[in-house]
């Protein structure tokens, strides 16, 4: 019996997923329906500080709820931030454009963002058999490129039928369904915190630990750069809609990507450098710059290695974080991802403005860093928390 069809049989995991993808779908959707909201009455400028405020509100906000959960249990984290959400994203819709009610509705949307992401990882040990949880990491992050190439196609159809107010709650309405039939969930209902002595510092007291969530952040750049550098390869090509093709492009090859890793098991200390290396070096033919065709070709490419990476760091992170700080620990790999991305984005803008190679510059050279942060995690000693690492490896 293969991992894939393993997993699947294993009870509620394909409820968990769906449900699970379903919550997180805002995450791609929201950001492009507060943009075309916004855009109605103000400038593109500001209409990107909306989406901004929003982004910061689930960067600020994901490792805290994470923290309660880690404290406490999943579905009462989970209903209020939903609920929150649900309120910031109504708020902007009925707020008429005022700005001090779409900025407010904003920053409430993000900090209400449920995290479904790192509550479902923290269950997967638990879940299912030990041989296979690196296959539920795998299988969750590739699924979770489905995403963001459904995202803004449904926030551009409710937009379509009913206005760009639609967008938002119908952002709203998908984060609350998700979340209900998550926290429904028998194995969510059971799952409790593990008792430990807490630390103010929760996992960031590992030292290898924050050293990888740098190396997460570099990542995070070098794959928040491509969107920005690939909209001006578009423009460039005198076809803008391109764009959309080429990043669902990429998102297709991380989700073949994931789907192969499934078959690997967990290696040595060496792992999260090499998959890392993979990443980077999958950058460096962009800079090519060669047609459509051969571009797709070649973003699709440079995103298989992005599961593996993101597998390997979630495994890592489970072995040397502390007990009791699980939840925590994906949060803050989330949010380093979520800055580095946004990060990327905003250094990017720049450099496709002097040359298309030098926007797809940015990726390798960031990607570069990220090897060089999981090398020395790697080679950082073991702290007590490294609690099956000997038994396992990294």
């Amino acid at each position: 019996m293969s991992a894939l069809t393993k997993l699947l049989a294993t009870p509620y995991v394909k409820r968990l997923l769906i449900a699970s993808q379903t919550g997180r779908l805002p995450m791609a959707s929201a950001p492009l329906a507060l943009l075309l909201f916004a855009r109605e009455a103000h400038s593109l400028a500001l209409a990107g500080l909306v989406v901004g405020a929003y982004t910061a509100g689930m960067a600020v906000s994901a490792p805290i709820l994470a923290r309660i959960v880690d404290r406490w249990r999943q579905p009462p984290v989970l209903w209020g931030s939903a609920l929150l959400s649900a309120v910031g994203f109504v708020l902007v819709a009925a707020g008429g454009h005022a700005l001090p009610a779409t900025m407010t509705g904003a920053v409430l949307a993000g900090l209400g963002t449920p995290p479904l992401e790192a509550c479902l990882r923290a269950l997967w040990p638990d879940m299912v058999e030990a041989g296979t949880v690196a296959a539920a990491y795998s299988l969750d992050i590739a699924v979770q490129e489905v995403i963001y190439v459904t995202g803004p196609l449904v926030t551009l159809a409710a937009v379509g039928v009913a206005g760009p107010p639609a967008g938002l709650i119908v952002a709203a309405l998908l984060q609350l369904a998700g979340v209900a039939v998550f926290a429904a969930t028998p194995a969510v209902r059971t799952w409790r915190g593990v008792a430990a002595t807490r630390h103010w510092a929760g996992p960031l007291r590992v030292a290898r630990f924050v050293v990888i969530l740098l190396g997460v952040t570099c990542a995070g750049a070098a794959i928040g750069s491509l969107p920005v550098a690939v909209t001006g390869y578009a423009e460039a090509a005198g076809n803008r809609s391109l764009s959309g093709w080429l990043l669902a492009a990429q998102a297709t090859g991380a989700l073949i990507g994931g789907l192969l890793y499934m078959r690997a098991r967990p290696g040595g200390r060496g792992r999260l450098p090499l998959v890392t290396a993979g990443l980077a070096a999958g950058f460096v033919p962009l800079l090519a710059i060669p047609g459509p065709w051969p571009m797709g070709l070649l973003l699709a490419l440079s995103g298989l290695s992005l599961p593996p990476v993101l597998t390997a760091v979630f495994l890592t992170a489970d072995r040397i974080t502390p007990a009791g700080t699980a939840v925590e620990a994906f949060a803050w790999i989330i949010t380093a991802f979520t800055v580095g991305s946004a990060a990327g984005a905003a250094i990017t803008g720049p450099l496709v403005g002097e040359s298309i190679r030098s926007g797809f510059a940015f990726a390798p050279l960031a990607g570069l860093l990220a090897v060089g942060a999981m090398s020395a995690a790697s080679l950082t000693g073991r702290h007590p928390a490294d609690r099956r690492e000997a038994a396992v490896g990294s």
